[in-house]
């Protein structure tokens, strides 16, 4: 008889009674790994699903998604995060962006830093771009039933597939040489604006509007937020 690493209760079995921590904790191997990254990717509904619904029925899927069934879909704050990774690591590994984005001379500047920031840590900058742009698409859909962070969840999904469609412009850019990265933004925005309007409304042309304004003024607070941010910053420091 032995008693549990966890809770310290006596151990009659492989498992705890009390808390369910194993008996025995197994040595960390390859196939520990390959749990994890399926366990964190939800593998087993499918990242590959989720892609699928979100690129045939966006809308339809993140509705769902909201009340009904939250476990067909991978996680959408783990999903925009997984997928601008997957960005991340494509450019870099092509150095791509350093051919398209120039942060200016002035390298001691705190809206440098910023956006030098932003540029290495799209994940978590997708997710605060979402806050502006949801407060912006609450302003133009506020006759519809849903809360702001139910629009955050809408946009992490819509965001997420849009990074997918810069992966994928970006990874064929980095094997032919193609320089396609000008579109890809064009590309992404029109997901974006398509994937917003089905959610609201798909059969109204003024919701694909709406959410073309609401996209462009969030992106756009966004970016005048940082360049407020970094001149107070500079001008404390000078």
């Amino acid at each position: 008889m032995t008693n549990c690493k966890s809770c310290s209760a006596v151990l009659a079995g492989n498992f705890c009674s009390n808390c369910g921590q194993p008996a025995k904790t197994k040595r960390i191997d390859g196939h520990y790994i390959m749990h994890e990254i399926e366990h964190v990717l939800h593998f087993e509904k499918g990242i590959l699903y989720t892609i699928k619904e979100l690129l045939i029925k966006p809308g339809a899927s993140v509705k769902d998604f909201l009340a009904e069934n939250r476990s067909r879909l991978v996680k959408p704050i783990i999903f925009i995060i997984i997928t601008s990774l997957i960005y991340t690591l494509i450019t870099h590994f092509f150095h791509i962006e350093d051919e398209y984005i120039n942060f200016g001379r002035d390298k001691d500047s705190a809206v440098t830093a910023i956006s030098s920031w932003i540029q290495n840590h799209y994940g978590y900058a997708n997710i605060l771009m979402g806050f502006f742009i949801a407060f912006w698409l609450k302003v133009f859909f506020r006759r519809h039933d849903y809360n702001f962070f139910e629009t955050l969840i809408l946009l992490c999904f819509v965001m997420g597939m849009g990074m997918l469609i810069f992966s994928a412009v970006a990874l064929v850019e980095g094997i032919t040489k193609i320089k396609l990265m000008q579109f890809a933004g064009a590309f992404g925005t029109i997901y974006l604006i398509w994937a917003i309007g089905q959610f609201y409304h798909k059969n109204k042309a003024g919701s694909y509007i709406k959410a073309l304004i609401a996209y462009i003024l969030g992106m756009m607070t966004f970016a005048l937020i940082v360049v407020l941010i970094g001149f107070l910053i500079d001008l404390k420091k000078g």
